[in-house]
């Protein structure tokens, strides 16, 4: 493993914020050097993370993600508490950094002295997850930070990553959303810890009750062993904020009293190393066999090659020697 700076390593723990951006943009890097790099970093800091609530948030764009994390990081930055978040953007296809700019629409926590927040590329991995988001994650915990908080960009295949990476999966709602299930596939009731309905102010107060008993009825039909819980919220007034947090806080408390939370960590670092795996034979197969693979798609294209044949053959170049 490559050696890293012990400086680094030092100033990250005693939580410098020029440290802590350094260390993820190195874990974000995809040279060979820097990965070798980042993984013994990784390490150095590993038995200083593993205290922070870790938070995943999903919705669909709109329905005030960004809003929310800012109402209740600043909220809990007034209780004392060091909020990060770490914003998986869409990627640019032109640079492949973040485009849409999360931190310009947290401006209230962005000036918070006690929070950090780090729009990071997807880098088109599956669902817009940012593949090095654990690693930042432990990072942000090892400098200090005892809520972290992932936000997606919406629903879809990221709802799995993100639910494999924190203790409390939280899914907002819209009120005005369509019939009781919102279009919502099973999975979703199924990941979800907590479901919010946002935007529960004003006019769509009363859409906002209808939805979340909606909602409930749906969970009492895809009834599972530990349904999620049910609330409405507002991001932009701060109504039942405090209540939002409180049952973030109980669900994970009832992790650690039935010690599940040490359970669903353990699985879920068997679920990164995996990840890691594929993403490396991945970026390994198409290092040895990028011009065979294009040439493969062309052929299959053109129905001149059927697929099983042109994966095999793909395939076997992982086993040459």
């Amino acid at each position: 493993m490559a050696p890293v700076s012990a400086s680094l390593v030092e100033r990250l723990l005693a939580g410098e914020r020029a440290a802590l951006a350094r260390a993820i943009t190195l874990v974000e890097s995809r040279k060979p050097a820097h990965r070798a790099e980042a993984a013994a970093l990784v390490q150095d800091v590993l038995p200083h993370t593993g205290g922070a609530i870790r938070l995943g948030i999903t919705g669909v764009p709109g329905v005030g993600k960004s809003t929310l994390i800012d109402a209740l990081g600043t909220m809990l930055i007034g209780q004392g508490h060091k909020v990060a978040v770490l914003a998986i953007d869409p990627s640019s296809s032109r640079t492949g950094g973040a485009i849409l700019g999360d931190k310009t629409r947290m401006g209230q926590l962005a000036n918070e002295r006690r929070a950090f927040i780090r729009p990071s590329p997807s880098a088109g991995s599956l669902g817009g997850v940012a593949a090095r988001t654990r690693e930042a994650m432990l990072l942000v915990e090892a400098a200090g930070f005892d809520v972290v908080i992932v936000e997606t960009v919406g629903v879809g295949q990221s709802e799995i990553a993100v639910a494999d990476m924190v203790d409390t999966f939280l899914a907002l709602m819209l009120p005005n959303a369509g019939d009781e299930l919102q279009g919502i596939k099973k999975g979703l009731l199924e990941r979800a810890d907590i479901i919010a309905v946002n935007k529960a102010d004003g006019p769509a107060e009363d859409a906002a009750k209808k939805a979340a008993a909606d909602l409930l009825s749906a969970i009492k039909i895809l009834a599972s062993e530990s349904p999620p819980s049910v609330l409405t919220v507002s991001a932009q007034t701060g109504l039942r904020l405090a209540a939002l947090w409180e049952a973030i806080t109980d669900h994970r408390s009832g992790l650690e009293a039935s010690g599940a939370l040490a359970e669903r960590r353990k699985a879920q670092g068997v679920t990164w190393m995996n990840d890691m795996i594929t993403d490396g034979l991945r970026a390994h197969l198409a290092e040895i066999a990028g011009a065979a693979h294009k040439a493969a798609e062309i052929e299959v294209r053109a129905g001149k090659l059927a697929p099983s044949a042109a994966a095999n053959a793909i395939l076997a170049r992982l086993r040459t020697p």
